[in-house]
């Protein structure tokens, strides 16, 4: 199949399937005799396996590493898990830091609680001051950004 066909199979964009080329993550493909490159069944199966990868936000590098692991079926999958591992540990550390996002947004819009001027706006007030850089490296809990 060409280019075309595979990126409408896959879901993928052209531009991402020589992309992905490009970095080793899928095989160079036959090409044909007016030098179109010709797709195969293990093109799009291998392209599934990492548009499924990427939807769970894995890195490239991390692809790449379970991808060489798949292509030595005859060791053991220790390496799959250690590598899941790892990206449950990165994942409960951004829910983590996206949590504590979410608390400073909501007290940062707790600060204007009556429509007022953009002039005598509190919440564009606090973000023109240290507050919220000084909230964000102490965490959420560490000091009110709102003063009234």
């Amino acid at each position: 199949m060409k280019i075309g066909e595979l990126a409408e199979r896959s879901g993928c964009l052209v531009e991402t399937i020589r992309y992905y080329e490009r970095i080793g993550l899928l095989p160079p493909p036959e090409r044909s005799s007016n030098n179109y490159r010709s797709y195969s069944s293990q093109h799009s199966e291998r392209l599934s396996f990492i548009r499924h990868c990427r939807a769970l936000d894995m890195t490239l590098d991390e692809i790449r590493v379970l991808l060489d692991l798949r292509e030595h079926p005859e060791q053991d999958c220790v390496g799959v898990n250690e590598l899941l591992e790892k990206h449950i540990a990165h994942v409960a550390e951004r829910i983590a830091a996206l949590s504590t996002l979410e608390k400073q947004l909501k007290e940062l819009r707790s600060c204007c609680v009556a429509v007022d001027t953009t002039r005598s706006c509190a919440i564009l007030h606090v973000l023109g001051t240290d507050a919220v850089r000084e909230t964000s490296k102490q965490g959420a809990a560490a000091k009110p950004m709102c003063v009234s």
